[in-house]
């Protein structure tokens, strides 16, 4: 039998909580369900899950800190759960280090395909290598180079000046997406469904604020935005 999923869910209402564990353990899911983001935190650090739900508004520790106290020690997959889509929250959640969010109430199915979807990319965060000379070179190794920046699509490890940069699995692969095809515009639409496997429509909000945060990690000159088309990479 295949190792269960294990989940870290933090919500502090108990009836969401408990509907919400009851459904993903009948989808064959493991959960761990916390009230507050600091018992959320403890049990992250203690129990290491596949994967967290976090809500943004819960006690002690609100879901967009306990986001960040996450991603400074892991790069595990973190859906947040908003209760407004337009809400300020989705975008600071985004900042910290989620990787995408779900606005409440949720359909149960929904959360579900959101989450495999999740560990799906995470699972094989691979993509196309380029060809040219410096815009890309193909190096041996599957590395690709543009400019100072160098990708190892084998090794799945990026330099910058000869210096290691450190990526999350989702920065990893939107990344590797704008570097399979240097110089193309590559629009929201697309790279929500190549990057986070959406096969319907998405908040673009999502890809806006990964390119920004892939941007302060590798250049900010690196990528350039097309007004009214998308971004691609400087080759």
């Amino acid at each position: 039998m295949a190792e269960q999923t294990h989940v870290l869910f933090v919500e502090d209402d108990d009836v969401i909580r408990e509907a919400t564990q009851l459904a993903l353990e009948r989808d064959g899911f493991a959960v761990t369900a916390m009230p507050d983001g600091l018992s959320g935190l403890e049990a992250f650090r203690a129990d290491r899950p596949d994967i967290a739900l976090l809500d943004v508004m819960v006690p002690g520790l609100d879901g967009v800190s306990l986001c960040r106290r996450i991603r400074d020690e892991s790069t595990v997959p973190v859906i947040m759960l908003s209760a407004r889509a337009d809400s300020i929250d989705v975008v600071l959640g985004l900042e910290a280090g989620a990787d995408d969010y779900v606005t409440k109430p949720f359909d149960g199915a929904v959360l579900v395909a959101r989450i495999r979807a999740v560990l799906r990319r995470f699972g094989h965060a691979g993509g196309a290598a380029g060809q040219g000379d410096e815009s890309p070179s193909a190096g041996t190794g599957g590395v690709l180079t543009f400019g100072d920046l160098e990708i190892d699509t084998v090794g799945m490890e990026v330099r910058r000046a000869g210096e290691p940069v450190a990526l999350t699995p989702t920065e990893m692969r939107l990344l590797l997406e704008f570097s399979s095809a240097p110089g193309t515009v590559l629009s929201r639409d697309k790279l929500l469904e190549r990057v986070w496997d959406y096969g319907w429509g998405g908040d673009t909000r999502v890809v806006d604020v990964h390119v920004q945060r892939l941007r302060t990690k590798i250049g900010q000159d690196r990528i350039e935005t097309v007004r009214g088309f998308g971004y691609k990479l400087k080759a």
